[in-house]
Parts: structure tokens; sequence; C-alpha cells
């Protein structure tokens, strides 16, 4: 599986189901938000942008996608509702279209346009990883099928927290992205540390 497997398999709707555990705290949230994701080509304007606002060249990158959310977390004031948006650009190291920067329009730890990177790791998860000027993340998608999608993420520096997300597709799968991604779905799995992690 390729980078922009994800992006195509993500395009579309999802209802995430998110766990977050607060280390210092050590207190558990719970919450619920809804993702909204489209595909966006190398030649889409929005990539152009992008890459611009971070001084690269459009030309390396190969896609990315737009994606925005909405949704409550259980310690929020009643009636105060989480939403965002932001744009994701791969932009790969060389030949290599698996490997190279993640270009953010909005950070996920902190809402300034940021460069991070990406990888597909040996089990087909998509690691994103970034360092912010307080703290650092790394997120992790991988998918069972076509219509579910664990995501797992950690931030260290001044938020210390740890979330597991499970997500599932509230519209019909994407034609694309089942046409492109059908031969690799029967060897997607939950890598074995990953289930020890959380206890199942």
């Amino acid at each position: 599986m390729e980078a922009m497997d994800f992006f195509r398999m993500t395009e579309g709707r999802w209802l995430s189901q998110r766990t977050t555990h607060h280390l210092a705290m050590r207190r558990t949230e719970l919450g619920q938000l809804e993702i909204t994701a489209s595909v966006l080509d190398a030649a889409d304007p929005k990539v152009t942008e992008i890459c611009q606002m971070h001084n690269v060249d459009p030309a390396r990158a190969i896609g990315g996608a737009a994606v925005s959310w909405q949704g409550s977390m259980q310690w929020d004031e009643e009636g105060q509702t989480q939403t965002g948006a932001t744009i994701l650009v791969l932009v790969p190291d060389g030949d290599d279209p698996n490997i190279g920067q993640l270009l953010r329009e909005q950070g996920y730890a902190e809402t300034a346009p940021v460069v991070g990177r990406y990888w597909v790791d040996e089990q087909d998860g998509l690691v994103l990883t970034t360092d912010y000027s307080t703290m650092s993340s790394v997120e992790r998608f991988s998918f069972i099928d076509a219509t579910t999608r664990i995501r797992t993420s950690t931030v260290i520096g001044l938020s210390n927290t740890a979330s597991f997300c499970f997500e599932t597709r509230l519209d019909g799968e994407p034609e694309a992205a089942v046409k492109e991604s059908a031969s690799t779905l029967d060897e997607l799995v939950i890598p074995a540390a990953q289930y020890s992690a959380l206890g199942w």
C-alpha cells in the first residue's frame, strides 16, 4: 500500500470514537467526532498553495487531503463543540512515495502551519510525526477494512497524552479507494503490539 492510498480510502465521512489518556493527571477522557475528508490530486490549487506556504516546489508533491472535523470531548463545557479543518500534502524524499515530508496547513498539537514526516511502515500503517516548538506528536493510521480504521496518537511535551480512536465510515465506500486498495485489504492487520497495548 502507498501513502496516497490512505487518503483515497479515507475520503468521505467518518465517526471517530476517541479515548484520550491524560498521562500527567492519570485520567481518561472519552469523546466523539465526525470527520470529513476529500482527496486532493497533485495539481490541485490547494496543494500548490500549501507547498508555497512552506517554500517547497509544488512539482514534488504527489497529492494530499482536505480534512475537517466537529464533535465534543467529555470534559468540554456543556454545549461546546470542537471544530477544525486542515490540509495535508505529501512530498516524497525522492522516488519512493512512501516516505517524505508531510506539509500541514494546521498542526495536530498546535494550530499553526508545520512540516512533519510521513512513512508507510512494515504493517501497512501510515505514520505521521511532527515536532512543534513545545511538543512532538506521533500518529499512526491503519485500516481493518474499507469501512473501519484505527488511529493512535501520542503527544509529548507540555501536553502528555495518548489517544486511541476507533473510526467507522458513515457513507458508502469511495469507488476509487476500493478499486485501488482491494488487493491489499486482505493483508491489512493490526500489529500484535497494538492489541497488547490496549489489553485485548
